[in-house]
This record gives structure tokens, sequence and C-alpha cells, in this order.
């Protein structure tokens, strides 16, 4: 994909791929973004898989504190070296990994990532409704939020770009004092005692901050690709989303903790502060921008596989798509086990993403064009990555649980507390790629 048409002048985001990406977005205008997608309800109770980690106690409070924090910043890292490669060679995510894999072979990332995108769509619409559910006491149905809220994500992802703007003069400033509000209400008074709590899930943990913020690690050249410069948009993601997500999931540990830890019962501690419905109504309309950047980005992923089709119209598409699906999901049954999956998909991709580009082959410049060859050998770095994640968290779902716990015992591998599958995961595929970068190297100059 080589982007050599010229632009209509306009700062909106092209409509077929082959266009010249604007470079509109200040870094005040990333950082605003950035902390927008930091602070989501789905943190508010996703806080519970940090706090009470599948298959362990639950963590004391310093220890849900502590890997809230590490997983949060490790995570923002990774999704701020994947924006960094967008925001130097002004292609979208999916488009990237032409250069690594080749055209064909991209398409397997981008066929996980339009399904990642479509169902976090789908989660998102999901605690729309909930958040109004709570809001309203069940006097507003399931399916008009959902419609509406579907209608409003499609619209935004039509005009992505004037969207952030808005967002950096507008809605940041009003969800920063609403989580000011929230804090300082929620602990005005002490936290109840928390007994039989365990460190041996820390690591788990740190696993399920990192997935939520690793998901953004497939949608994030999307936007950087507009930055004025790779220095500004990697400053302004790892400042914007790392700040923003470490309190959200804080101040859903310290809700959660109120409750007794019963994540049904945590939006009634918002709302049940003075003025909370107001407060809880901005947090409430802010969550349609995650549902619009997936939106928009399973647009720009399609467009990985149709490069010539208006994403105004995959975008419409997709929205139809996530709303519809929506209408049916009314919990959050086996989220802990999407976010894990995404997590063993994203974490070792990353790795083989970022040594490639700014070590390997990527330095001297990826081919980017519709006919880019295949590098299949690039593909084992990942799948081993993905293999060293199932090994060390398999998940709970039984039957996939169940085969890679008869690898475990094959290979002798038995995981402890200390055993990070993210860490491991990253670690293992950034060095089976760069063995790969050294061997092609010698290749060469033989």
């Amino acid at each position: 994909m080589t982007i050599i048409r010229p632009r209509r002048r306009t700062d909106e985001a092209p409509l077929v791929l082959t266009t010249e990406p604007p470079r509109s977005l200040s870094f005040a205008d990333q950082t605003a973004f950035w902390a927008n997608l930091g602070v989501s309800l789905i943190g508010f109770t996703g806080a519970v898989y940090v706090l009470q980690p599948a298959g362990h106690p639950q963590l004391p409070i310093l220890g849900a504190l502590l890997a809230t924090v590490l997983g949060t910043v490790l995570g923002t890292g990774m999704v701020v070296a994947a924006g960094a490669v967008g925001a130097r060679t002004g292609a979208p995510a999916m488009a990237n990994f032409r250069g690594l894999f080749g055209t064909k072979l991209s398409y397997l990332p981008t066929l996980a990532n339009i399904v990642q995108c479509i169902g976090w769509g789908v989660f998102e619409l999901t605690v729309i409704a909930g958040g109004v559910l709570a809001l309203t006491h069940g006097r507003v149905g399931h399916a008009p939020v959902i419609i509406a809220a579907g209608v409003l994500c499609t619209a935004m992802s039509i005009w992505p770009l004037r969207v952030l703007h808005i967002l950096r003069r507008y809605v940041t400033v009003a969800v920063a004092i609403s989580m000011l509000y929230f804090t300082v209400q929620l602990l005005r008074n002490p936290l109840p005692p928390v007994h039989g709590t365990s460190w041996s899930g820390f690591f788990p943990g740190v696993d399920t901050a990192l997935a939520v913020a690793v998901s953004f690690v497939p949608l994030a050249a999307d936007y950087t690709r507009h930055a004025r410069s790779a220095r500004a948009a990697s400053g302004a993601a790892m400042l914007g989303y790392s700040v923003a997500q470490t309190w959200c999931y804080l101040l859903g540990v310290v809700a959660l903790i109120q409750v007794g830890g019963d994540p049904n019962r945590i939006f009634d501690t918002f709302l049940g502060v003075g003025a909370g419905w107001v407060f809880f109504a901005i947090l409430v309309l802010r969550e349609s921008d995650q549902s619009f950047a997936n939106v928009y980005s399973t647009a720009m992923s399609l467009q990985n596989l149709l490069p010539r089709v208006d994403r105004r119209i995959l975008a419409g598409a997709v929205g139809a798509l996530a709303t519809v699906l929506a209408l049916g999901v009314h919990d959050f049954t086996g989220f802990s086990n999407f976010l894990l999956l995404i997590g063993s998909v994203f974490v070792p991709l990353c790795a083989v993403l970022v040594v490639d580009y700014f070590f390997g082959r990527g330095r001297r410049g990826w081919n980017l064009d519709d006919n880019a060859p295949a590098r299949p050998l690039m593909l084992l770095p990942w799948l081993l990555g993905f293999a060293v994640y199932q090994l060390l968290n398999p998940g709970s779902i039984s039957w996939w649980a169940q085969l890679w716990t008869h690898a475990q015992n094959a290979l002798d591998v038995h995981p402890g507390w200390w055993s990070s599958a993210s860490l491991f995961s990253f670690v293992v595929a950034g060095l089976a790629t760069g063995v790969l970068v050294l061997a092609e190297r010698r290749f060469t100059r033989a």
C-alpha cells in the first residue's frame, strides 16, 4: 500500500486506504482521546477481575493497586510502541502488518482484530445500556438505548478526526470533573475491612489490567497516523491512557470493596452519593467514544482487505452489525476469558511488530503495497508467544483450558504466582523475532 495520492484540503480522515492521511492531531488532541479511552464503565466493573482474579483468592487492596498500575503501564507501553509505527509510516494499524507478514498473511491479524473490535463494540453498547438502566431505575428499555447508542457511535465514526477535536475541547474536562467528584465522595468514608486475601493472584491481576490496555495495540496506528509527530503521539498515548485507566480501575476497586466485591452493585455505589446521577450520566454518555473507536477501527481493518471501499460505507455496516448483536446481550459472562484471549493474541503480536520495525526490515522501509511479498517466518515468533501465554494462563474456557493443561503436564510447566503470561509471552516473541532479524541480516550480507 503505497500512499501516494494527494488528498483534498481537509483535516478529516481519508476515505480510501491509498490516500495520504492528514497530520492534524496535536499533542492535546491525542492526550484527550487516549484519556477518554482509559475511562470506561467497563473499567469500573472489570476491576473485579483485578481484585478477584479467576481461580485465586481476592487480592489485598495494596496488591490490587499495584497490579493495576503495573499492568496498565506495561500495556500502555505496548500500545505506545505499536502507535509509534503508525505515526512513522502513516498507515493504519492492519496495513502495517503488510510490511511484517506480507499482504496476504496480514489478513490473519486483520481478521482477529475485526472479531475483537466488533466484540468490544458490542460490549460497549451493552455497558451504555446497563448504565442507562441503572441511571433511570429500569424505566428505559434495553433496545431503545442500544439503537440510539449504535446510531450515535456510527455517526461519530464517519467524522473521526472532528470527533477527536470535540473530545479535547469539551468531553475530557467533564469526564475529569466527574472522576474527581466520585473519587472524593467514595474516599470520604474508610473502606470496610477485607479478609481472606492472598497475593497468589497478583500476576493474573496484572495480566487482566494489561489485557485491557493491550486491546488497543491493533487500533493505535489508526489514530497515531494523524499525529503531527511520532514523539507527540507516543507521549500523548502514554500520559493520557495510563493515567486514565489507572484512575478508573482504582476507583472501581474502591467501589467494589464498598459493596462487598459484588460487581452487580457497583453502579449503585456511584449513584448513591449526592448528585451522583449527574456525573454518572456524563460517564455513560462518554462511553460512546469507546464504541466509536471500535467501529472506526473495524472499518479501517476492513480497508486492509478492501482498500478502495469508502470507509464511511464500511463504518455504517459495522455499526449496524454491532448494534444488532448488542440487542441480544444483557450480561458480561465470560468477559475475563475474552480479555485473556485478546491478550494472548495481541501481546506477542505487538512484540513481533515492534522488534521487526525498529530493529529489522522496517528500518529500511517496509513494503506496504497491495502485493507485498509474504514473510511466513515472521508468523513463528507470534505463534510461539501465543503458546507461551496459553501455557502460563490458559483461561477458564473448559475444553481450551484442558487442552493447555495437558500441554503443561507434558512439558512439566507449572506456573506459579510469579509467572505473568503477558510479560513472558512478550519477551519470548520479541527475542524470537530478534533471532530472525539477525539471521536475515546475515543472509542478506552473504
